[in-house]
């Protein structure tokens, strides 16, 4: 029997575009469970009391607040501290400190009261890389103002601890409005049942973009490596949240129709609570370029479709560089404002995948290194399943063709349905483990009830079930009689539909059905690619997903077809 790798079942299952949603389902939950909230307190209301000047504190408050983990050996009279790569020993009575195997001299010894044992702030500081005050007169710790890394493992400390009532001052008001103190309460408790609890901070990074500041940090949990994102606003308040299994991170490979003859720079699609960091790439030379968008699949992606070892709309925009087409790719808005959109009942997939194409389209538009009249979507995955939704939105004429990659043609619940049955055959014809095809039969019953529910005439996006099995349920009704083959029969806009034969998630069922409702249409073309799988990169195998972990490459091929496309629609 063929071996399997431990994260293969997951690639299967999270890799499923009936199962990654746009907004997160535990919070779905969670806003359920809780009561309604009283007011929204603003930041003045929750100012940080003013500190208190204290040498001594007590180490396993303070270190457990900034995601350390704290071991006590009675034995020994011994503290042991873990955060990362760090390990701190600190014995009752002494001034030595073995700090990662090293001996090291505090200028006070470690003392013991009220069974808890304390130690000199500047040294915890110092040996975590911290800048953490005490508040000796709310017995708690505090940052400043700009100590991003340091905010945001005070907020995951006080959240997996169920002290909901000292989130809500580190908070933007939108995100309050979305996370009421009570739906913080039960957060915690889902997301430790769902993800693992944290126990200890492996890695945190500051990142920048214009419209967050994010702190990505790394946690042990009980169920395996967590990664959480807080995202911060300009006024250092924490304006949204991501969480994710934290897996090994695999090194980019960048593909050879790279050339670098092309210059990146940042751009922000839309404005307000909702505005969305991009990146705009620009051919070397004199333009106008003909331009192309970049609309995501299903779930939370980050701008280069970042998916395993590929990165498919970096891919993409270096290698149309190199024929002279510029390119404008953006996070995701379920991936920059995941929780805030939580928030919205009534949020849809136009919300999610069209509206913000359109306005990267108005700002290309805008732009005098683009040619307004060569204006391009090309989506992937569900995001092909909505050009002929954004087609139909864009009633200021501002896209000029679209590409559709890997995109389903029919309805949605069809399309989950037959998602799962064609894993199920795959893993089937590869002889795989049979606990991992119980596994998939499971997964496809479930869809399969699921699809059922959605579809059932007693149900509308006016009347919802509950409970929903994938939340957020308006979601699905609002677009359940949407069929896209059907709805770009009658547009005009060149369509380019490109499928890989070896894909499971959008089977080759779903090509032939653009094909033939498309048949008599003109301006239409089509390709299919005999081992390209859903993430358009090669594989000599059958794929189930296993294979997107390997650094690959979207295939030269399919960058060749796209920009000679574009080319002759001049």
């Amino acid at each position: 029997m063929k071996r399997v790798q431990p994260t293969a079942k997951k690639a299967i299952i999270a890799s499923s575009i009936a199962l990654l949603m746009a907004a997160p389902s535990v919070t779905y939950a969670a806003q359920e469970a809780a009561l309604s909230s009283g007011s929204v307190k603003t930041a003045a209301e929750t100012a940080r009391a003013p500190l208190a000047d204290s040498a001594q504190v007590p180490i396993r408050q303070v270190a457990e607040s900034l995601g350390a983990k704290v071991e006590w050996d009675p034995a020994a009279r011994a503290v042991t501290i873990l955060r990362g790569a760090d390990t701190i020993i600190l014995t009752v009575g002494k001034k030595q400190a073995i700090v990662n195997g090293k001996e090291i001299q505090m200028s006070e010894a470690v003392s013991i009261a009220d069974q808890k044992t304390y130690a000199s702030l500047d040294f915890l500081n110092e040996s975590l890389g911290t800048a953490a005050f005490w508040s000796a007169a709310d017995e708690a710790v505090t940052v400043d103002a700009g100590d991003f890394k340091g905010a945001a493992s005070l907020f995951v400390h006080h959240l997996i601890a169920g002290a909901a009532s000292k989130l809500p001052s580190m908070m933007s008001a939108p995100l309050q409005q979305s996370l009421p103190e009570p739906t913080l309460g039960v957060l915690s408790q889902q997301y430790a049942a769902a993800y693992g609890r944290p126990a200890m901070q492996l890695t945190a990074a500051v990142q920048t973009n214009d419209v967050h500041t994010s702190v990505v940090m790394g946690y042990e949990t009980d169920k395996g490596p967590l990664e959480i994102t807080v995202r911060f606003k300009a006024d250092g308040l924490i304006d949204d949240l991501y969480f994710a299994p934290l897996t090994p991170a695999t090194p980019y490979q960048k593909p050879e129709y790279d050339k670098g003859n092309y210059t990146e720079k940042e751009v922000v699609i839309g404005d307000g609570e909702y505005a969305l960091p991009g990146t705009l790439t620009l051919p070397e030379g004199e333009g106008p370029f003909a331009a192309v968008i970049l609309v995501h699949g299903s779930g939370p992606h980050d701008r280069d479709s970042s998916i395993g070892g590929a990165k498919v709309f970096k891919d993409i925009a270096a290698g149309l560089a190199a024929r002279n087409i510029a390119t404008l790719r953006y996070e995701k808005v379920s991936k920059e404002h995941t929780f805030k959109l939580s928030a919205q009942p009534k949020f849809t997939l136009k919300n999610e995948t069209a509206d913000d194409a359109l306005l990267a389209a108005g700002l290309l538009a805008a732009m005098k290194e683009i040619d307004s009249a060569r204006i391009y979507v090309a989506g992937h995955s569900q995001g092909g399943y909505a050009v002929p939704m954004m087609l139909d939105s864009d009633t200021n004429s501002l896209i000029d063709g679209a590409i559709l990659l890997s995109a389903p043609s029919g309805q949605l619940t069809d399309v989950m349905v037959e998602q799962q049955d064609e894993a199920l055959k795959r893993m089937n014809e590869l002889g795989l483990p049979e606990e991992m095809i119980a596994a998939q039969e499971r997964s496809a019953a479930m869809i399969k009830q699921t699809a059922a529910l959605i579809q059932n005439p007693e149900y509308s996006a006016e009347k919802l079930p509950e409970p929903f099995p994938l939340p957020p349920a308006y979601w699905w009704y609002e677009q359940r009689d949407y069929v896209p083959s059907e709805s770009a029969k009658s547009q005009t806009a060149p369509l380019l539909i490109l499928q890989g034969e070896n894909d499971w998630q959008v089977s080759m069922k779903q090509y032939e059905g653009w094909k033939t409702a498309l048949a008599a249409r003109p301006n239409t073309a089509f390709k299919s690619y005999p081992k390209l799988n859903h993430l358009m990169t090669e594989y000599d195998g059958l794929s189930i997903g296993m294979e997107y972990g390997a650094p690959a490459n979207v295939s030269a091929e399919v960058i060749t077809d796209m920009a000679d496309w574009i080319d002759r629609q001049k």
